[in-house]
């Protein structure tokens, strides 16, 4: 697993995306900030508020020239429901190998009422228009964690 550090290159990907396409994140340099958040599970209470809090935002995100990538392991029919469903604007990318997952350093050991597995940490990261990581946000909280990626964009 990949420690994330401030200031490298954003480890690359290519992922099937909810718009149809694969989405490479080296396709996005020069271009857009990158906002990719991982979460858990499409459907579920966090998820689905963590969704639609950056849903709500978008048009602050795209003020500031950013764009949203939400990534789980759920396979893209999982994705399409749950973003038809919330009416989301921006795509999901679906990461069913964990490549992506594993490379970010969020795939996991976790624990629930004593049992270990694996999964997802929900984490933010912010990567500037050269492809450097400019943030990670660790163990997101939802409440309130959408402005905080908001004000983590650098300056058009």
């Amino acid at each position: 697993m990949t420690k994330l550090k401030l200031g490298n290159k954003a480890p690359d990907f290519k992922l099937p995306s909810t718009d149809g396409s694969e989405v490479k994140l080296s396709d996005w340099r020069g271009k857009s900030h990158v906002v990719l958040y991982f979460y858990p599970k499409d459907s579920t209470p966090g998820c689905t508020q963590e969704a639609c809090d950056f849903r709500d935002a978008i048009k602050k995100f795209r003020t500031k020239d950013a764009v949203v990538f939400g990534v789980s392991a759920d396979p893209l029919s999982s994705h399409e429901k749950f973003r038809k469903k919330y009416e989301l604007p921006f795509s999901l990318l679906s990461d069913e190998g964990k490549s992506a997952l594993k490379a970010y350093g969020v795939w996991k050991e976790k624990s629930l009422y004593g049992r270990t597995f694996m999964g997802i940490e929900r984490t933010t990261v912010v990567i500037d228009k050269d492809g450097g990581v400019v943030r990670v946000f660790p163990k997101v909280k939802v409440t309130g964690h959408v402005e905080e990626v908001l004000a983590a964009i650098p300056q058009a």
